[in-house]
């Protein structure tokens, strides 16, 4: 199996939070992710800053991820050293230095219509963070993590700043346990074959 084969139709998996089938179509697609790319390093990059509530969602998750100490998996991004737009192509180029060849997962935080707040997507293909705020930033990753935080259209930047931490929080939390569960699944795996 190759990683293009974990992404058949649909390529897009999107789950509320408090979806627990959702979540666990997402989680069983990490797991496959991470089986199948076993010989490779795992990273986990969490793109976001901690100076707006909305944007907080990646090293929210990146701080999360660090505290279940999984032997392995990378994770480059988190409340203490946030990757941001203006150390994003820094950091790239620090693990093409560092990692040969890694499977990168990216995270982020999104604006999206009303009724996907709240909402998690795990697409294929590089993350292009910024878009929202219509940032040009470098695209990065073979497949990535979206959490919709809040409403996009009008004034994003406020928007993002005056975003509830409560639910950037409760997704931060869903995505670091799935991350962690697939994850710890498929050394598992690995580790019965």
């Amino acid at each position: 199996m190759n990683l293009l084969s974990v992404f058949t139709k649909p390529s897009n998996i999107k789950a509320h939070i408090e979806d627990y089938e959702g979540t666990n179509k997402i989680r069983s697609r990490l797991t496959k992710l991470f089986t199948v790319s076993s010989e490779r390093p795992a990273l986990i990059l969490c793109i976001g800053t901690d100076r707006s509530t909305g944007d907080s969602l990646g090293p929210l998750v990146g701080t999360q991820l660090i505290n279940y100490e999984l032997p392995k998996l990378n994770v480059i991004g988190t409340l203490k050293d946030p990757v941001h737009a203006t150390n994003l192509a820094e950091n790239i180029l620090f693990i093409e230095k560092t990692f040969v060849n890694p499977m990168i997962i990216a995270i982020d935080a999104c604006l999206g219509r009303l009724d996907s707040v709240g909402y998690i997507t795990l697409a294929n293909g590089p993350l292009k963070p910024g878009t929202g705020v219509h940032k040009v930033l470098p695209a990065v990753g073979e497949a990535h993590l979206t959490g919709t935080v809040n409403i996009s259209g009008f004034m994003e930047y406020i928007v993002l700043q005056n975003t509830r931490l409560g639910l950037v929080w409760q997704m931060a939390e869903t995505i670091s346990r799935m991350i962690a569960v697939s994850y710890f699944q498929s050394r598992m795996l690995e580790q019965s074959t």
